[in-house]
C-alpha cells in the first residue's frame, strides 16, 4: 500500500489481556507520520475515573480524536455509573450517528477490570473472544502472540509485555516503549 493511502490511525499497537481476575492494557509509545517517527514515548493508555469508577482505556488513531472520544466516554460513564457496557454502546451510537463524531479516526479498548471492549467508529462494541483485544497496525501480531501464551503460567501483564515485544519486532509502526495499566474487580 502506498504511504499516502495508509491510514495514519493504524500506526500503533494496543493490547488488552484479561487473565486470572486482572486486566492489563498495554500500548506502545511510537508516534509516526508516514515513515518518520515523531515521538517514541507517547502515552496511549490512560486511566479514567469518572465519579470514582475506574476504567482503563487505550487508543489507536489520531490523538485529538481519541481524546475527544475519551471525554465523551467519561461523560457517558458519569451518566451511567458502573455500567461500562451501556456507556460504551451509548458512545458507539453517538459516534456512528453524530456528523462531527463520524469524522473521528480512532479505536478504543476499554475495561473496568471485569469486562473488556473494543469500540469503533462503525458503531461496534466488541467483547473479544479468548479474553484478548488488540488494535492498531501491530494488533494482529500482538493478538496472535498473546493467544499463544494464554495457557502458560504467565500472568496478564507478562502476556501483554511479551505480546507487545513480538509486535514491536514485526511492526515498524510499533516500538517497545510501553505504557501499562492494570485493573481488577
Amino acid at each position: 500500500m502506498a504511504d499516502n493511502q495508509f491510514p495514519g490511525w493504524h500506526g500503533t499497537t494496543i493490547i488488552g489481556v484479561k487473565k486470572d481476575g486482572e486486566v492489563v492494557i498495554a500500548g506502545d509509545g511510537q508516534v509516526s507520520i508516514g515513515q518518520t517517527v515523531i515521538k517514541g514515548s507517547a502515552r496511549k493508555v490512560r486511566r479514567l475515573s469518572p465519579g470514582g469508577f475506574d476504567v482503563v482505556a487505550g487508543f489507536a488513531g489520531s490523538t485529538a480524536d481519541a481524546f475527544t472520544l475519551l471525554e465523551r466516554l467519561e461523560a457517558k460513564l458519569e451518566a451511567t455509573p458502573g455500567q461500562l457496557a451501556r456507556a460504551s454502546v451509548e458512545l458507539a451510537k453517538d459516534w456512528r450517528t453524530d456528523k462531527y463524531l463520524q469524522k473521528l479516526e480512532a479505536m478504543l479498548i476499554v475495561t473496568d477490570g471485569s469486562e473488556i471492549f473494543v469500540i469503533t467508529g462503525a458503531g461496534d462494541v466488541l467483547e473479544p473472544e479468548h479474553n484478548i483485544a488488540a488494535i492498531g497496525s501491530g494488533g494482529n501480531f500482538a493478538l496472535a502472540a498473546a493467544r499463544g501464551m494464554m495457557d502458560s503460567d504467565r500472568n496478564a501483564e507478562e502476556v501483554a509485555r511479551a505480546a507487545m515485544a513480538i509486535a514491536s519486532d514485526i511492526c515498524v509502526y510499533t516500538n517497545g516503549n510501553l505504557t501499562i495499566e492494570k485493573i481488577s474487580k
